[in-house]
Protein backbone atom coordinates (compact mmCIF):
# COMPACT_ATOMS: atom_id res chain seq x y z
CA UNK A 1 0.00 0.00 0.00
CA UNK A 2 1.39 3.38 -1.04
CA UNK A 3 0.64 6.58 0.75
CA UNK A 4 -0.18 9.57 -1.37
CA UNK A 5 0.68 13.08 -0.22
CA UNK A 6 -1.54 15.85 -1.51
CA UNK A 7 0.17 18.98 -2.79
CA UNK A 8 -1.21 21.92 -0.81
CA UNK A 9 0.86 24.54 -2.66
CA UNK A 10 -1.92 25.38 -5.13
CA UNK A 11 -3.62 28.66 -4.25
CA UNK A 12 -6.89 30.38 -4.99
CA UNK A 13 -7.73 34.02 -4.32
CA UNK A 14 -11.41 34.60 -3.57
CA UNK A 15 -12.97 38.04 -3.45
CA UNK A 16 -16.57 38.51 -2.29
CA UNK A 17 -18.79 41.51 -1.68
CA UNK A 18 -22.38 41.78 -0.50
CA UNK A 19 -24.68 43.55 1.93
CA UNK A 20 -23.30 43.33 5.45
CA UNK A 21 -24.98 40.81 7.72
CA UNK A 22 -23.97 38.22 10.32
CA UNK A 23 -22.85 34.81 9.05
CA UNK A 24 -20.99 35.64 5.85
CA UNK A 25 -17.57 34.59 7.17
CA UNK A 26 -19.11 31.45 8.65
CA UNK A 27 -20.72 30.45 5.35
CA UNK A 28 -17.57 31.01 3.31
CA UNK A 29 -15.23 29.30 5.77
CA UNK A 30 -17.62 26.33 6.04
CA UNK A 31 -17.43 25.73 2.29
CA UNK A 32 -13.64 25.97 2.43
CA UNK A 33 -13.10 23.66 5.42
CA UNK A 34 -15.62 21.06 4.25
CA UNK A 35 -13.61 20.76 1.04
CA UNK A 36 -10.22 20.49 2.78
CA UNK A 37 -9.12 23.99 1.78
CA UNK A 38 -7.03 26.11 4.11
CA UNK A 39 -7.33 29.87 4.59
CA UNK A 40 -3.74 31.14 4.43
CA UNK A 41 -4.42 34.88 4.45
CA UNK A 42 -7.46 37.16 4.53
CA UNK A 43 -8.68 40.73 4.71
CA UNK A 44 -12.23 41.79 5.41
CA UNK A 45 -14.02 45.03 6.11
CA UNK A 46 -17.35 46.80 5.97
CA UNK A 47 -17.46 49.80 3.61
CA UNK A 48 -20.71 51.72 3.75
CA UNK A 49 -23.28 48.97 4.14
CA UNK A 50 -21.28 46.46 2.11
CA UNK A 51 -19.12 43.65 3.45
CA UNK A 52 -15.98 42.89 1.44
CA UNK A 53 -13.59 39.99 1.90
CA UNK A 54 -10.55 38.65 0.11
CA UNK A 55 -9.15 35.23 0.97
CA UNK A 56 -6.06 33.30 -0.06
CA UNK A 57 -6.88 29.59 0.03
CA UNK A 58 -4.48 26.67 -0.40
CA UNK A 59 -5.25 23.07 -1.25
CA UNK A 60 -4.85 20.44 -3.89
CA UNK A 61 -5.93 21.32 -7.41
CA UNK A 62 -9.11 19.22 -7.04
CA UNK A 63 -9.97 20.74 -3.65
CA UNK A 64 -9.63 24.25 -5.01
CA UNK A 65 -11.72 23.43 -8.09
CA UNK A 66 -14.46 22.04 -5.80
CA UNK A 67 -14.37 25.14 -3.60
CA UNK A 68 -14.47 27.43 -6.63
CA UNK A 69 -17.42 25.50 -8.13
CA UNK A 70 -19.39 25.49 -4.86
CA UNK A 71 -18.84 29.21 -4.36
CA UNK A 72 -20.12 29.94 -7.88
CA UNK A 73 -23.17 27.73 -7.25
CA UNK A 74 -23.93 29.30 -3.88
CA UNK A 75 -23.11 32.94 -4.67
CA UNK A 76 -26.76 33.80 -5.26
CA UNK A 77 -28.03 32.09 -2.09
CA UNK A 78 -25.22 33.77 -0.12
CA UNK A 79 -26.18 37.12 -1.74
CA UNK A 80 -22.54 37.72 -2.67
CA UNK A 81 -20.71 38.73 -5.81
CA UNK A 82 -17.78 36.30 -5.87
CA UNK A 83 -14.68 36.37 -8.05
CA UNK A 84 -11.92 33.76 -7.86
CA UNK A 85 -8.50 33.45 -9.46
CA UNK A 86 -5.84 30.75 -9.24
CA UNK A 87 -2.41 31.98 -8.17
CA UNK A 88 0.99 30.73 -7.03
CA UNK A 89 3.23 31.41 -4.05
CA UNK A 90 4.88 34.79 -4.36
CA UNK A 91 8.65 34.62 -4.72
CA UNK A 92 10.53 35.95 -1.69
CA UNK A 93 11.27 39.65 -2.11
CA UNK A 94 14.57 41.39 -1.69
CA UNK A 95 12.67 44.64 -1.15
CA UNK A 96 12.48 46.17 2.31
CA UNK A 97 9.08 46.94 3.89
CA UNK A 98 8.27 50.38 5.30
CA UNK A 99 5.14 51.81 6.87
CA UNK A 100 3.87 55.13 5.56
CA UNK A 101 1.36 57.12 7.60
CA UNK A 102 -0.36 60.26 6.36
CA UNK A 103 -2.89 62.52 8.06
CA UNK A 104 -4.51 65.60 6.53
CA UNK A 105 -7.68 67.55 6.10
CA UNK A 106 -9.70 65.58 3.56
CA UNK A 107 -9.41 66.71 -0.03
CA UNK A 108 -9.59 64.89 -3.37
CA UNK A 109 -6.46 63.36 -4.88
CA UNK A 110 -4.41 62.43 -1.80
CA UNK A 111 -4.33 58.70 -2.59
CA UNK A 112 -3.58 59.39 -6.26
CA UNK A 113 -0.63 61.67 -5.45
CA UNK A 114 0.81 59.21 -2.93
CA UNK A 115 0.42 56.28 -5.36
CA UNK A 116 1.98 58.34 -8.16
CA UNK A 117 4.96 59.25 -5.97
CA UNK A 118 5.72 55.62 -5.12
CA UNK A 119 4.95 54.05 -8.49
CA UNK A 120 7.17 56.58 -10.30
CA UNK A 121 10.03 55.19 -8.18
CA UNK A 122 9.13 51.52 -8.83
CA UNK A 123 8.03 51.10 -5.20
CA UNK A 124 5.20 48.64 -4.68
CA UNK A 125 2.28 49.37 -2.37
CA UNK A 126 1.63 46.06 -0.56
CA UNK A 127 -1.39 47.27 1.39
CA UNK A 128 -3.36 50.43 1.99
CA UNK A 129 -5.95 51.43 4.53
CA UNK A 130 -7.73 54.78 4.53
CA UNK A 131 -10.18 56.37 6.91
CA UNK A 132 -12.23 59.55 6.78
CA UNK A 133 -13.56 61.00 10.03
CA UNK A 134 -14.53 64.32 11.66
CA UNK A 135 -11.88 65.99 13.85
CA UNK A 136 -12.92 65.80 17.52
CA UNK A 137 -13.34 69.51 18.35
CA UNK A 138 -13.89 71.18 15.00
CA UNK A 139 -15.75 68.55 12.97
CA UNK A 140 -13.38 69.20 10.04
CA UNK A 141 -13.23 66.13 7.79
CA UNK A 142 -9.86 64.43 8.26
CA UNK A 143 -8.28 61.77 6.07
CA UNK A 144 -5.80 59.15 7.29
CA UNK A 145 -3.82 56.76 5.09
CA UNK A 146 -1.60 53.87 6.13
CA UNK A 147 0.47 52.15 3.47
CA UNK A 148 2.89 49.27 3.60
CA UNK A 149 5.39 49.77 0.81
CA UNK A 150 8.32 47.63 -0.31
CA UNK A 151 11.44 49.58 -1.21
CA UNK A 152 14.03 48.09 -3.58
CA UNK A 153 17.51 47.84 -2.03
CA UNK A 154 18.85 50.15 -4.77
CA UNK A 155 16.91 53.11 -3.34
CA UNK A 156 18.55 55.22 -0.64
CA UNK A 157 15.85 55.39 2.03
CA UNK A 158 17.00 58.72 3.49
CA UNK A 159 16.69 60.32 0.04
CA UNK A 160 13.29 58.70 -0.47
CA UNK A 161 12.13 59.95 2.94
CA UNK A 162 13.35 63.51 2.18
CA UNK A 163 11.60 63.58 -1.22
CA UNK A 164 8.42 62.14 0.27
CA UNK A 165 8.34 64.62 3.16
CA UNK A 166 8.91 67.48 0.67
CA UNK A 167 5.89 66.28 -1.33
CA UNK A 168 3.81 66.03 1.85
CA UNK A 169 4.86 69.51 2.97
CA UNK A 170 3.78 70.91 -0.42
CA UNK A 171 0.42 69.14 -0.01
CA UNK A 172 0.02 70.15 3.67
CA UNK A 173 0.07 66.53 4.88
CA UNK A 174 1.48 65.23 8.15
CA UNK A 175 3.44 62.10 7.20
CA UNK A 176 6.10 59.59 8.15
CA UNK A 177 7.98 56.66 6.61
CA UNK A 178 9.30 54.20 9.18
CA UNK A 179 10.63 50.65 9.26
CA UNK A 180 8.09 48.25 10.80
CA UNK A 181 8.47 47.57 14.50
CA UNK A 182 9.52 44.03 15.22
Amino acid sequence: MTTHTVNKSNQLVISAIGSDRPGIVNALSEIIVQNQGNIDDSRMTVLGGEFAIILLISGSEDELKNIEQLLKQQASSLALNIISKHTNDKKPEQNIPYIVEVLAMDNPGIVYKLADFFSSREINIQSMQTDRYPAPHTGTQMFAVELVITVPPTIIVNDLRDDFLDLCEDMNLDASIEAPRL
